[in-house]
């Protein structure tokens, strides 16, 4: 054992026998987990300021936490994680609930992940506040947290890989569905979970970008929410239709609701009448685009979503970045990425998709 090894084996002795002696309390003596946590977290403590010429460890485990496994976005993002981690000489390993909702679940699989001693975590957060405890007790064990596509609080995780800025995902699809209904008539918007992070800062920013002078003729007349499951969404957007008769577009800021409200338009008396913009992938709306259900609508690469979110949680369990402002990291072939105001890191602008250029991208 190298001399560093043992300084920090007792580090976490002492910092257990420490807290042993002040608690006063009986407790079954220190197991073998409790010793490996600790020395794992000693060892974070020990690395102190960020250096971003630190090796790259390998022989990582980083678990992905998806809102919804089997949904073809999130299927698209881990598997960049999982290529990204591979190349890194690290083991991907992912986790999940099939309910887009089970907050519940999520919270069960981050302690369960603690519990195994992974070194990284990479969730996409149904739910700003109900991970905070189990996310915090994960970083308190040595395990880096990365959010990404949907955050929770900055205080709950170490950096959050955000898929664009929430500011140009929200103005950008307000403007594209402007575009398409000639800046005048009535929209409503499609979301996924009434709780999710992602969706309700987007559409705070739609909401702050429709007060400007050119919408003043566009009225949001609701907002409904599919909870990311198809069959809802679908019937939401039946919904919408029926309560709204002069709807004049919708905007769906997820990828499943965008292509269940494509399906019923495609099937109705609305098609090419009732815009639809949003976020999707090219995959899924490409014959709706090809059949004049869709004008355009936009995303980023979702798998190099997942690749950032690997390189991130290697970064930090490396000691090359530790979450804090102005920190920079290189990420394979994606390039050099600095981390911004809360510990946030954008992969970069969104990409518009239409019949021009949608046969250009396969995800």
């Amino acid at each position: 054992m190298s001399v560093t090894a043992r300084t920090r084996r007792l580090t976490a002795a002492l910092a257990v026998t420490t807290a042993l002696v002040v608690g006063a309390t009986a407790c079954g003596g220190t197991t073998k987990d409790d010793a490996n946590a600790a020395d794992k977290s000693a060892a974070k403590s020990a690395a102190g300021k960020a250096d971003p010429n630190a090796a790259t460890k390998k022989g990582l485990t980083v678990a992905f936490l998806p809102k919804q496994v089997n949904n073809p976005y999130f299927t698209t993002s881990d598997n960049g994680g999982k290529k990204a981690l591979q190349e890194l000489g690290s083991t991907y390993k992912e986790v999940g609930t099939s309910s887009g909702t089970d907050t519940s679940g999520q919270v069960s699989y981050v302690n369960t992940l603690t519990q195994q001693q992974v070194d990284g975590i990479a969730v996409s957060a149904q739910d700003p506040g109900a991970l905070c405890t189990a996310l915090k007790q994960a970083m308190k064990n040595g395990v880096s947290v990365v959010t990404y596509d949907s955050d929770t609080k900055a205080d709950c995780r170490n950096v959050f890989v955000s898929q664009a800025s929430a500011e140009d995902l929200g103005r950008t699809q307000v403007q594209q569905i402007a575009k398409q209904i000639g800046n005048k008539g009535e929209i409503a918007i499609l979301s996924a979970a009434q709780t999710a992070t992602n969706q309700n800062t987007w559409i705070d920013y739609m909401k702050d970008e429709l007060k400007k002078p050119e919408y003043k003729d566009i009225k949001l007349v609701k907002t409904a929410y599919g909870d990311d499951d198809a069959q809802k969404s679908f019937q939401q957007t039946q919904g919408l239709l029926q309560e709204h008769p002069k709807l004049k577009g919708i905007i769906s800021p997820t990828t499943v609701g965008i292509k269940a409200a494509a399906q019923y338009l495609a099937g109705s008396k609305y098609k090419g009448k009732v815009k639809l913009t949003g976020l999707g992938t090219p995959n899924d709306m490409r014959a709706y685009v090809k059949n004049g259900t869709v004008d355009a609508f936009e995303l980023w690469d979702p798998a190099k979503l997942g690749a950032l979110a690997a390189h991130t949680a290697v970064a930090l369990q490396s000691g090359q970045i530790s979450g804090k402002e102005g920190e920079t990291y290189k990420a394979g072939d994606m390039g050099e990425f600095t981390i911004g105001k809360d510990g946030v890191v954008s992969l970069g602008k969104p990409t518009v998709f239409d019949e021009k250029n949608i046969d250009q991208f396969k995800f």
